[in-house]
């Protein structure tokens, strides 16, 4: 909260006003007059209510701690509760401030004075509803009718990144905060760094100009060479007692770079402010990253690595909503340059073959020119796929160029970098982010995964998953088992996580059942840390220092982004510590359940991405149709096919994959001629070069299998590859679904324990609750206890929309 903002009660601004001048003063005691106190005003029903609830659920902790019951759970519900008590109250008593917020959201503004005036009500019941629940649950472990696992905490100073996963006493732990986290607070307030919001340690804790943002940016370095010590000390002063991670802030440029380089803004991108093909830029950027890697050595701010980038991308295509951020409007003479230098390589200098792929008549390739942004209607041609494959390969360049600065003075910093899902999910491939070679570049897997608990707020944007599903599961489970396949032994960071609430979507009355499904989920499927957009509330209720007053950001996001997110939402919030309450606390299960076999891989290039508009649109219905089968499902490329074990797999399945380099191909008939199993979904298939250009040759099974199916039916194709999976790769443990609808909706996993017990977890992305029937592939009999309960269950039962179960089979 800022000095000039409005106390919510008479401590707070007589705290306030210690220090100020007679000015400052004399405006306070007027707000203090003006502003109803805590100590005057008159609690509302809700609010006594909700404080009658905390007595009962308080007392009954007490009882629970007599009998060894641990109440970690439910010490975090009366701290949600208190604190949205007073959030409550805060909001009730700056009506114009909130109006303000649900102002800066589009979707929200034409309402803004109704939901300002409705939100401390909606706030104080989403509390009694917490505690309702917590009162409930707790009395059923007092009762003897449930018994539940103790919480594991995360260790906020002691958890260390082993190989694959972040370790915490021992056991696999998945730590959990929020990126941004209220901006102008300081590290050590335990008001905000706690176990219920989480407690990393980050560079991003002060008020920074917008081009600064995080400790570590481009604005360290003086003109001389030298360091701007002030600056510096904004690093140097993180306490080294957490774990946490830093990002390096790439922004901005500092104006004296500018004028030595008048091109260096040329280039630049919505979060990348200057041109990373600039020689300047890589010389200051160089000096940064060495001087920040000596000075945070060892240090645990680093435990969680180092994000080379927030949300990188270069869109270079005319008409993308990114041109009016002035990303990529032209190119510098050092991409040009870069660019006739790549395709000189590309085309082991034929200039005459570069002529007659883009018909045109340079004499040499330092006289090739090219119009950026590019015109899409150019999508398929030699000219489309050379930019787009060059563009994606000059930012696999710089983040190489990054990495080795960091590593050249800490061999064993980690890094990774805020990958956005879209740059796989989406059809777009102008973009220059190539996902599967910056997986494989930094040491730690990166992204900001999101989902949609409701439809996209946004016009024309289309929500057709609601068809089918309660919730946008696809574009985590795909994007997951895309990064997993890729690395599947490096640990997976998603450093902003937009389950909650994101640009396209927000849900005030979001359901907890979403919340919890769908952190389960992406857990379950690879995340071992999330840090999630955003937390912005001052301890006393008010906005953060950033979103106070007139707001005027760059980025389009951020002005818009406290209406209708958890800072009002609290039983999102609470549910999201929940839920990881529960996942740390069955973290080796988790584990254990994710690190299976992919018995099918569905074939993935960047070359056909590169060359059709619909390629991840149309791939996604048939990764949709076999994700229900109670198997993990995988990807390979020509790298992994090459650098990782091929007995990893049963089958690979190329589908809508006409464009393929020779090395593609050549890899792809390598592996059938070591006898591996490949389906074709035509005899077209593979059919093309990058540029479109017929390829004689055809796939010739040799030792493997080859399968040609010439049909597009999605179903003739999945039972084609279901056929082709081994009894080895099934699950021994099967689940039979009626949910009442033609499509399944329920996914589970199976994972045989060292007893002969059987792990399965089963959650339900459907609208419907499903019924579902459990039996052992040999027919035996089995016993099923749910773990979260520790009661048993019959093998016949229903799961409710957005349930999730995490069961103990044992076969007699």
């Amino acid at each position: 909260m800022k000095r000039h903002a409005i106390a919510a009660s008479i401590a707070a601004a007589l705290l306030l006003s210690s220090g100020c001048s007679p000015q400052q003063e004399a405006s306070q005691a007027n707000n203090i007059n003006q502003t109803t106190t805590e100590n005057l005003r008159q609690i509302s029903e809700l609010e006594q209510t909700a404080r009658a609830k905390m007595d009962t659920l308080a007392s009954m902790m007490e009882e629970a701690k007599s009998k060894d019951i641990d109440v970690a759970r439910e010490e975090t519900i009366i701290w949600f509760a208190e604190q949205f008590l007073k959030f409550a109250n805060w909001d009730e008593a700056n009506p114009g401030a909130i109006e303000a917020a649900f102002g800066y959201e589009r979707y929200y503004a034409k309402d803004k004075q109704k939901l300002a005036a409705e939100l401390p009500d909606f706030e104080r019941q989403k509390v009694i509803e917490i505690l309702d629940r917590g009162i409930d649950v707790l009395a059923q472990e007092l009762r003897g009718e449930i018994k539940r696992r103790p919480v594991n905490k995360v260790d906020w100073q002691g958890t260390k990144a082993a190989d694959n996963m972040f370790i915490s006493n021992g056991k696999p732990i998945f730590p959990y905060d929020y990126f941004s986290k209220t901006v102008g607070q300081p590290l050590t307030n335990t008001d905000i760094y706690n176990d219920h919001l989480g407690a990393l340690y980050h560079g991003g804790e002060n008020l920074y100009p917008v081009d600064h943002d995080r400790a570590i940016n481009s604005f360290l370095v003086k003109e001389d060479g030298s360091f701007d010590e002030e600056l510096l000390k904004e690093l140097t002063s993180i306490p080294d007692t957490n774990i946490g991670f830093l990002v390096y802030w790439i922004m901005g440029i500092p104006e004296w770079v500018e004028e030595r380089e008048p091109e260096v803004r040329k280039g630049r991108s919505l979060f990348t402010g200057f041109d990373i093909d600039n020689p300047l830029v890589r010389e200051v950027w160089g000096k940064i990253i060495r001087k920040t890697g000596e000075l945070t050595k060892g240090k645990k701010v680093t435990e969680l690595g180092f994000v080379l980038a927030n949300e990188p991308h270069w869109y270079a295509e005319k008409g993308h909503w990114t041109q009016n951020f002035k990303e990529m409007n032209s190119i510098s003479s050092y991409t040009l340059n870069k660019f006739r230098s790549w395709l000189e390589r590309k085309y082991d200098g034929d200039i005459a073959g570069l002529n007659a792929n883009w018909q045109t008549s340079f004499s040499g390739f330092d006289n090739v020119q090219i119009e950026i942004p590019i015109d899409p209607a150019l999508q398929g041609k030699p000219i489309w796929y050379d930019w787009s494959r060059y563009n994606m390969d000059r930012a696999t360049d710089w983040f190489t160029f990054v990495q080795n600065e960091l590593h050249s003075v800490n061999p064993d910093a980690d890094t990774h970098i805020k990958i956005m899902p879209r740059m796989f999910m989406e059809d777009a491939r102008s973009g220059g982010i190539d996902t599967e070679a910056l997986s494989e570049l930094t040491t730690m897997v990166g992204h900001d995964a999101k989902s949609f608990g409701s439809r996209n707020i946004r016009p024309g944007k289309s929500s057709e998953w609601i068809e089918k599903y309660s919730y946008h599961w696809g574009i985590v489970a795909m994007f997951h088992d895309f990064m997993e396949s890729v690395a599947p032994d490096k640990i997976n960071v998603n450093s902003e996580s937009h389950f909650l609430s994101s640009g396209q979507w927000r849900d005030l009355n979001t359901r907890t059942s979403y919340v919890r499904s769908v952190y389960w989920l992406a857990t379950l499927l690879g995340m071992d840390a999330n840090m999630g957009w955003f937390w912005a509330r001052d301890p006393d209720g008010s906005p953060e220092d950033r979103l106070e007053g007139e707001l005027d950001f760059f980025d389009p996001g951020l002005g818009g982004a406290y209406a209708g997110s958890n800072n009002m939402q609290p039983h999102v919030t609470n549910e999201v510590t929940q839920v990881m309450y529960d996942l740390n606390s069955f973290s080796e299960e988790i584990v254990a359940l994710r690190e299976q076999r992919r018995p099918i891989r569905l074939f993935y290039t960047e070359t056909t991405a590169i060359n059709i508009d619909d390629y991840m649109t149309e791939g996604y219905k048939l990764y949709e149709s076999i994700f229900f089968e109670g198997f993990p499902l995988g990807f390979v490329t020509k790298n992994i096919i090459e650098k990782q074990d091929n007995d990893l797999w049963d089958v690979v399945v190329v589908y809508r994959n006409q464009y393929v380099t020779d090395e593609e191909f050549a890899t792809l008939q390598n592996y059938l001629s070591n006898g591996g199993t490949v389906i074709l979904d035509s005899k077209n298939a593979l059919s093309l070069n990058e540029y479109g250009q017929p390829r004689a040759d055809k796939l010739k099974a040799g030792k493997g299998k080859l399968l040609v199916l010439d049909s597009q039916d999605i179903n003739t194709i999945k039972q084609a590859a279901l056929a082709e999976v081994k009894a080895s790769s099934q699950p021994e443990i099967i689940i039979s679904e009626d949910n009442g609808l033609a499509h399944k909706t329920t996914m589970w996993r199976v994972m045989a324990q060292p007893d002969g017990s059987y792990l399965v977890n089963i959650l339900n992305v459907g609208h419907n609750s499903a019924k579902l029937s459990l039996s052992a592939k040999n027919g035996q009999v089995i016993e099923i206890t749910d773990l979260m309960t520790n009661n048993a269950m019959d093998n016949t039962f229903e799961l409710a929309s957005e349930g999730v179960l995490l069961l103990e089979v044992k076969v007699q």
